[in-house]
């Protein structure tokens, strides 16, 4: 099969979040990351950093082992990870540098958008105070955290050619056999549908896992749902005609398509639409053909 990519562009909902945090606008207040639009307003944005971080969480939490950070040999060289794509899944998939007495890397074979809200930020603010230092003769602590409510947007790319193979010149051994290939992206796959992010999660428990995903099995490396996932103002429902339009622009491209959403979340399901469940499903079945194995 002459299939390159994969790519996952997918929905969530945040009711009560603060997703990623920013620098400091003041001693007191934690700001949110966010990004300005060419409306003038402001939009959250969870960073593709940090979602790379949830990503690699969920797959140590689904069991996987995890490549450990070690210390550089040089004093001034930058942390690195085991850099063993071989024996690693998460050095295999998303890559590493290690910069000693030579570099060796390997560029990251999963391509990952931030998760950026289709609302903008309202100045919605959480009001708290850490009484701690009252026990011991202090005073109150007060801050206060930005906070959001909104749908959020992202896209991964994996491409499928790179998994489990190194490219001319890498230094460093990776060649896996297709079952583990297979294995590796599937296990990618139920990571992205049960995505949660470690960052905030005491105060601010939110569930990003996907609520609807349009995925595209594609001969060629573009993630054609990155820009095609809108909702109408009112209703807020999903644009299913630019979704259609999309799949009719790459057609030539498209291998398989599917388009999943979690049934009765939205104010209406789309017949066009399957389970969530059917189209990952369908997704790490494609996977399996895309590397022959059944």
């Amino acid at each position: 099969m002459n299939a390159k990519s994969l790519t996952i562009t997918f929905l969530t909902k945040a009711s009560y979040t603060s997703l990623n945090g920013s620098d400091k606008e003041a001693d007191n207040i934690v700001s949110i990351k966010k990004i300005q639009k060419n409306d003038g307003k402001e939009y959250p944005y969870c960073s593709s950093q940090a979602v790379r971080r949830a990503l690699r969480e969920q797959l140590a939490v689904m069991g996987w082992e995890l490549s450990e950070t070690c210390e550089a040999k040089q004093k001034k060289g930058a942390a690195s990870t085991q850099c063993d794509p071989q024996k690693f899944i998460d050095d295999d998939l998303f890559g590493f540098m290690q910069a000693d007495t030579e570099t060796v890397k390997r560029t990251s074979a999963v391509r990952v958008s931030p998760l950026v809200s289709l609302d903008p930020y309202i100045g919605d603010m959480d009001f708290g105070t850490n009484y701690m230092s009252v026990k011991t003769g202090g005073t109150p602590n007060i801050f206060e955290t930005e906070i959001h409510s909104g749908y959020y947007v992202g896209t991964l790319l994996i491409e499928l050619d790179r998994v489990g193979e190194k490219s001319p010149g890498d230094k460093y051994d990776l060649k896996l056999d297709n079952m583990e290939k297979a294995k590796r992206v599937c296990a990618l796959c139920d990571a992205v549908q049960n995505l949660w992010t470690v960052g905030r999660q005491s105060r601010f428990l939110t569930d990003i896992s996907p609520k609807l995903a349009c995925a595209a099995l594609m001969k060629v490396k573009n993630p054609i749902f990155l820009e095609s996932l809108k909702l109408d103002d009112k209703q807020r429902c999903v644009d299913v005609e630019l979704i259609k339009n999309t799949i009719n622009d790459f057609s030539n491209q498209i291998v398989y398509f599917s388009l999943g959403q979690r049934k009765g979340f939205f104010s209406q399901d789309n017949p066009e639409f399957v389970s969530l469940a059917e189209c990952f499903e369908q997704v790490k079945k494609w996977v399996n053909e895309v590397y022959n194995v059944f």
